[in-house]
């Protein structure tokens, strides 16, 4: 029985090997796939434009349940940016927009200073229309603003300028030193966050004082445990940032806090500062709560 053979090319090739894709083909299935990355990436940035228009729109309502909901959206929203590394620059690049910047909103509702509803206004007595009322701002709403806060600046660097703007530093001080708790511990948070990589807030932290507000809550035994330790951990990241920087604004930091803490004190905060720069997040965080306890316990047993 005669067994039928491939036909071979002049090169004695097979009839049946994968030809070479031509040059039109390629360029063809590129252009495709750049189309389809596009669209992508436009659908992607209209849900970032849609997220933050619903919620800022919720943010700066005159009530503050309504800032409340806005704020947890956007929370909601600055987290799942922050887990997608194609949604992160899609959300820097909505920064630009006046419309959609997040920090103004932030300082002109929820975190603005009460002081300024108090200035008297007679012109609703003299005009038909009504004056607008605005409810201030409750401790829930204050700590997600701050938190807010803290996630744009982490995510975006020139968000802190916006804060620097708004005189974000003076702003927060005040928080630290009046309010609350939960308020107090988000308010280091978004401390750190706003002077990473700011001199004009650093230099305004140190200008407000910044250092001696927070040695002061830390030796306070009658503070709360937790906020001690919280005013720790700031410390700590604060001077693991900053060490070796001598030209920063707060280059005189390490005086300071040895005036303020003692000598002991700040000599164990130094070296416990350069924690584990190696570990992954989970590690560094269970290693900053450890330092920060012994910060506290050298606190106490020097009775500073």
């Amino acid at each position: 029985m005669n067994s039928k053979k491939p036909f071979r090319g002049g090169d004695g090739s097979s009839e049946t090997s994968s030809p070479v894709e031509s040059p039109a083909k390629t360029a063809a299935v590129s252009a495709v796939e750049e189309l389809v990355e596009s669209l992508d990436q436009q659908r992607l940035y209209r849900e970032v434009t849609l997220a933050l228009r619903t919620g800022l729109r919720d943010a700066r309502a005159e009530f503050s349940f309504l800032r409340v909901r806005g704020l947890r959206n956007v929370l909601k929203f600055l987290r799942s940016v922050a887990e997608s590394d194609s949604a992160i620059p899609l959300f820097c690049h909505s920064q630009s927009v006046p419309e959609l910047q997040v920090v103004p909103v932030l300082f002109r509702h929820s975190l603005r200073d009460g002081e300024e509803d108090s200035v008297a206004n007679l012109d609703h007595i003299f005009y038909v229309e009504p004056m607008k009322l605005t409810s201030p701002s409750t401790d829930a709403e204050v700590v997600l603003a701050l938190r807010v806060l803290e996630g744009c600046c982490l995510l975006h660097r020139q968000s802190t300028l916006l804060a620097h703007q708004h005189k974000a530093i003076p702003v927060l001080m005040n928080i630290l030193a009046a309010r609350g708790v939960l308020e107090q511990g988000a308010c280091l948070d978004a401390l750190i966050a706003l002077m990473l990589e700011s001199t004009a807030n650093q230099m305004d932290f140190e200008s407000y004082n910044g250092i001696e507000e927070v040695a002061g809550l830390i030796r306070d035994k009658q503070v709360d445990e937790n906020l001690r330790m919280r005013c720790g951990e700031f410390l700590l990241l604060l001077i693991g940032h900053l060490d070796g920087r001598d030209m920063t604004p707060m280059a005189t930091i390490h005086d300071d806090i040895r005036r303020l803490l003692g000598e002991k004190s700040a000599s164990l905060i130094w070296a416990a500062s350069q924690f584990g720069s190696t570990l992954d997040p989970e590690e560094r965080m269970t290693a900053l709560h450890i330092q920060a306890r012994r910060v506290l316990e050298s606190l106490d047993l020097f009775g500073v």
